[in-house]
Parts: C-alpha cells; structure tokens; sequence
C-alpha cells in the first residue's frame, strides 16, 4: 500500500520512519500543536527530551509528528500533520524559507528595517523557535528542548537564507529547566546598529536584556512618532529608548525617559547620541517618579507607558492586572487633557478584553475620559495562528485622554 494510503480500517499507516511512537490516552480533535502530558501514555521506553516522535490516537491512527519531551507540561509539539512529510533538515529549510519569504516578499520588511522577526515560533509552525534578525547577527531563541536538540539544522536553514550572517543563541533559565536541557550560549557577541524607519539602535543580545532591541512595537513607535512634532513626551519603563529617541528624532520639544535598570538607561543615551538627539533620560521606579510629577503639577502632551512582561504564571494574572492598574491611573494623571496616552501590555496571560477593562477602571479612579483611538499589537512579522492565540502577546492601547 502507498504511503498515506487509508487501510481497511480507515487508519492511516505512516512512513516507515525510525522515530519512537507516542499514544495518547484521548480522542483527539484539535489543530492546536500542543499536546499536554495528561493526554499521552507514559512510553515504556522514555525518549530523550527533544526527540522526534510519531504521534498516535487511541485507535492506533496516526496524528501527526514532532517533538518529545516527558519532563515538560507540553508532552508533545506536532511540528508536521502530513504523514508523507518527514521532519528532517529540508523540513527546517523550507520552512524557514517560508517565514522569510512572508518578511521580504509580502510585508516587504527591508524596506522599512534591517530588524525583524524572522521566525514567530507557532505563528510560523515552528513551535519553540524564535528568531530575530538585527542586520548580520541573527539571534536564536530556543523554548523547546526539541528545538535545541535539532539546533544545527535551524543554523544551517538560516545559513541559506543570510549568507554569511552571524549567531547569538540563548534559552532562558526558565525554559531549559521546564524543558531539561542545558545551554550556556557565548556571552561575546559583537552588537549590531539597526536601523528602523530611518532611526538607528543597537542591538545588543549579549547584553542581559532578552535580545537586545524589541521589534514587536516597530510600526507603533513609527505611528506615534507622527504625534510628537513640537510636544512634549514622557516615555515610561522606557527600556532601551525605543519610543524616546523616536519622539526626539521626529521633533520633539522636550522628551524624558525614565527606567529603573541603570544599564538599560546607559543603552538608550548610546542610542541617543546615535541619532544625535538629547533626550532625558532618568534612572528611577515609575511609581514614585509619577506621584512625585504629578504633585509638581507636570503634565506631557504624549505619555508612553510600556513595562516588561508581569508574569508568566496564570495564579499571578489578576495581581498583575492590579498593578498595570496602579501604573496606568498614575500615567493618566501626567497627561495633558487632550494628549495622548499609549499604554502596552507585552504579557500574553493577560487577554485584551482585560487589558481594556483595566484601563476602563484606571480612567474612572484617575478621574479621566479616555477616548481609545486604536488597539494594535505586534508588527505583522509576529503572526499568529487562528486556532494557536497563545502567540498573539502585545496589546498597544493609543487613547486620547481628557
């Protein structure tokens, strides 16, 4: 019988292939590439974490194929549902190929930046591989054991399609302990300057700070700049300086930044004297600065308040919810009537519907009308499957507030 060919049975014979096969324990019905562990039989033989296996049902009717790991909540990460296909380095090729092809030839990202992202982990059906590109230097996130186990095949694929492009590889601490495996990646790599519509950063991966230059609120910094002519700005958890050295290239009156990382401050001054621009920038936790402004009577014409992540735990979504609650009624206080206020939400556990509430709530103890202009999210290089949400994270508010 063919390949892929349904027997009598109405089962569905796969590959001869030597991966280790995995059952479940459930009828399976869902699209989703995440399958928990209370769903799978505990294999006699334990692969590896990381190991390529073939899924079965219940009934013995192949699901599909991807990685293994009996350490981690998600047991299985079905990369492939074609039974013919298999999973091997041409599968990462095309791939790959396939998720920078929808960068360079349909959003047309060169254009307008040398830093995008080129990999969404399930967003481009690679489930715990993220990849950002910072003009030469390619940067390797891995979330899956799986992923880095197979890690040559991701470099050579990325290999093919950035010539002579170097890597900065890591996993967070985190992952490789939920995901058992260990990797120490080089904490030498050389920084590279981006520019984004016509603004200059450097990105620094081996830096402490995630990959160095967040892409995700490219076209928001780009939307806001066009508010900022000739006002004032106040660019809250500024990190790097992102939105502040923007407001101060497009024109600016008057820009302060503020952090409480002292190295990211330092980073934001370097990209600062980048576009030789001169914005403040102030060392200092949000919550006393804000009470301290506002009993000085300050007010901005353009607020931007975007803290990093609050959590990653679901125990952890309503504290969180309550302290973007506290931060926002602050940074509402600071805005000119009639300004503008973005306010972003980079934690994915924390839904729009949420999000918005919240900021219904902050506007009624803050005592301020806040007119929603836009609710948009990450750049369109972070795309996200209809039925996989859980790669849909940023939430960016722009209000009118009076």
């Amino acid at each position: 019988m063919a390949p892929g060919q349904v027997n009598g049975a109405g089962k569905m014979p796969f590959m001869n292939t030597p991966n280790p096969t995995v059952r479940l324990k459930n009828a399976w019905r869902s699209s989703h590439p995440w399958i928990f562990q209370k769903l799978v039989e505990k294999p006699a033989a334990k692969p590896k974490s990381g190991t390529l296996v073939e899924v079965v049902g219940v009934d013995g009717e192949w699901i599909g194929r991807g990685f293994y790991n009996g350490h981690s909540r998600i047991a299985v990460r079905v990369l492939e549902t074609h039974p013919d296909i298999p999973v091997d380095a041409g599968w990462f090729s095309r791939k790959i190929a396939d998720a920078v092809s929808l960068r360079r030839d349909v959003l047309k990202l060169d254009a307008v930046s040398d830093a995008w992202r080129v990999v969404h982990s399930e967003g481009d059906g690679l489930s715990g591989l993220v990849v950002d590109r910072y003009g030469d230097l390619i940067v390797v996130e891995f979330f899956a054991a799986g992923m880095f186990r197979h890690r040559e095949w991701i470099y050579e694929a990325l290999r093919e399609q950035f010539p002579g492009c170097r890597f900065h590889s890591f996993a967070d601490e985190h992952v490789q302990k939920q995901e058992s495996f260990d990797f120490h990646g080089n904490t030498t790599t050389e920084a590279a300057v981006i520019t984004e519509y016509g603004v200059k950063f450097r990105a620094d991966p081996a830096g402490a700070h995630k990959t160095g230059f967040f892409a995700d609120q490219r076209e928001n910094r780009e939307w806001l700049s066009r508010q900022v002519d000739g006002k004032t700005v106040l660019d809250l958890c500024c990190n790097t300086g992102g939105f502040a050295v923007y407001a101060a290239a497009r024109g600016a009156s008057e820009v302060v930044g503020v952090d409480i990382d002292q190295d990211v401050i330092q980073i934001a001054k370097g990209n600062a004297r980048l576009n030789n621009v001169r914005p403040k920038f102030v060392q200092a936790d949000i919550f006393p600065y804000l009470r301290d402004a506002a009993n000085r009577g300050e007010q901005y014409d353009v607020v931007i308040l975007d803290p990093a992540k609050m959590t990653r735990d679901r125990e952890q979504v309503i504290p969180a919810l309550k302290k973007y609650l506290d931060m926002n009624k602050l940074a509402l206080g600071v805005v000119k009537p009639g300004g503008i206020l973005l306010t972003c939400s980079c934690t994915g556990l924390v839904s729009e519907e949420q999000f918005l509430d919240m900021i219904r709530r902050a506007a009624f103890y803050a005592n301020r009308t806040v007119q929603i202009l836009e609710v948009r999210g990450a750049g369109a290089d972070h795309p996200w499957l209809a039925h996989v949400p859980e790669s849909r994270y940023l939430k960016s508010v722009f209000c009118r507030v009076y």
